[in-house]
């Protein structure tokens, strides 16, 4: 719907262009727009540092979703509200009328309310002879509507970085007491090896944790130590391999050889070996791994060490340019349809959640026990094979009680799609060679 005209501010409040365009894409919507007014609220409230309006703006908007008579707001019905300053103040927590209007002001400059001034600037309504409104003067809710598939991407974007940023700082405090205690260990026992400097490195690193941690500044450091935890991992089971070699060979007498060692350099405690070094570069951005690389990786033969889970025992996500080659219907659903990032994929993911009616506890749990990156790849997986689960809530719920058991493994889930994906375009090829 579309208005043939347009409302001009009352008194000495001036026009400008930018309010003509704001009051223009309010009132665009497509025919049919619902929705419910207090979970549209909810994501603005989780939305508002991307829309630019305050806390106390926020409950000014509260108290004028409070008067809209039905808890649905559809663009087939009135969307104007028209409460008296008195009856605006009371439902604003006692708001001072001078606050009050400066907070409106900031709700219509963010393009969630406008204006509709009648001749004389009151607010009133006007009603017909079977009790309808025919003409309404006040405020109008049409803007929060048409912004409202705007809106919830740009609270679904928030929540995913927010959930990703708290997964990130568990890891880098759970990598931190594992470096801590693994130096400590290896000076107990005497391993030999460079530990004072390691032990530098490693306060060096701390140092540089930032106070206020991002999405930006935090994953470089946490893969740092990430990489210097494996280094410390990699010489301590060197040393206790060496160890249980000789003590072996002065028992039985013969000689074990290894013809895979794993040992670093003494003098060199941050270097990775050779087969993680190629790990790291088939980790790389940008770089599609072969379909044979894929198999080998889900299946768990040879190939790079894609593992589901490092040798930490920590759980670790598969590439994602696997996770989309197996899925490409989640990339629909990506920021501007497109998934660039583990942090598109998790925005994608949340969109997803709601349209197949995943609960939130469910997600949440999913991701504290698979990790955020293997739980939105299970919900690309579950979106790719929806014609086939009745209850994806229920399935995601058994898939996390048997992950918490040992008893899922995400690579049959993604080698089965990946040989779905194979055998479909073998037979287009067939069909349209004949």
């Amino acid at each position: 719907m579309e208005s043939e005209s347009v409302t001009t501010p009352f008194g000495r409040r001036p026009m400008s262009l930018a309010l003509l365009l704001k009051q223009r894409r309010g009132e665009a919507m497509a025919a049919g727009t619902t929705r419910n007014k207090w979970k549209l609220f909810r994501s603005v409230c989780e939305a508002r540092a991307g829309l630019g309006v305050t806390d106390r703006a926020l409950t000014v908007l509260d108290a004028l979703l409070s008067f809209y008579p039905e808890d649905d707001l559809s663009s087939e019905k009135g969307l104007v509200v028209f409460p008296s300053n008195t009856q605006l103040s009371l439902r604003a927590r006692g708001m001072a009328a001078a606050t009050l209007r400066r907070h409106l002001a900031v709700l219509v400059e963010a393009g969630l309310i406008s204006r509709k001034d009648s001749p004389n600037g009151k607010r009133y309504v006007r009603r017909g002879r079977a009790g309808g409104i025919d003409e309404a003067y006040g405020f109008s809710l049409a803007p929060l509507l048409a912004r409202a598939t705007e809106i919830e991407a740009t609270a679904a974007g928030i929540a995913a970085d927010r959930q990703m940023l708290r997964a990130t700082k568990e890891r880098l405090t759970i990598c931190r007491r594992d470096i801590a205690k693994l130096i400590a260990a290896a000076v107990e026992e005497a391993v030999p090896g460079a530990w004072e400097r390691v032990s530098c490195l490693f306060h060096a690193l701390l140092e540089r944790i930032p106070k206020a941690a991002t999405l930006e500044n935090l994953p470089p450091l946490l893969e740092e130590l990430e990489t210097l935890r494996l280094s410390i991992i990699n010489t301590l089971e060197s040393h206790e391999k060496m160890r249980m070699a000789s003590t072996s060979e002065s028992q039985f007498e013969r000689h074990i050889q290894n013809s895979h060692p794993e040992s670093l350099s003494e003098s060199e405690p941050g270097l990775e070996t050779e087969q993680e070094e190629q790990a790291d570069r088939n980790h790389q951005p940008g770089t599609k791994p072969s379909k044979d690389s894929l198999e080998a990786q889900a299946d768990g033969g040879e190939g790079p060490p894609f593992a589901v889970r490092t040798r930490a025992g920590k759980p670790k996500s598969f590439p994602l340019a696997m996770v989309l080659q197996a899925c490409p219907d989640i990339a629909d659903y990506g920021p501007g349809g497109a998934i660039g990032s583990w942090r598109d994929l998790m925005t994608a993911v949340i969109v997803v959640r709601k349209m197949l009616h995943v609960s939130p506890s469910a997600y949440e749990q999913a991701c504290s026990v698979m990790g955020p990156e293997n739980a939105a790849t299970v919900m690309a997986c579950i979106l790719q094979r929806g014609g086939c689960i009745t209850s994806a809530g229920g399935y995601l719920r058994d898939l996390t009680r048997r992950a918490e058991r040992g008893e899922f493994a995400l690579g049959p889930m993604l080698m089965a799609l990946l040989r779905a994906k194979s055998s479909a375009e073998d037979d287009c090829k067939r069909i349209n060679v004949a």
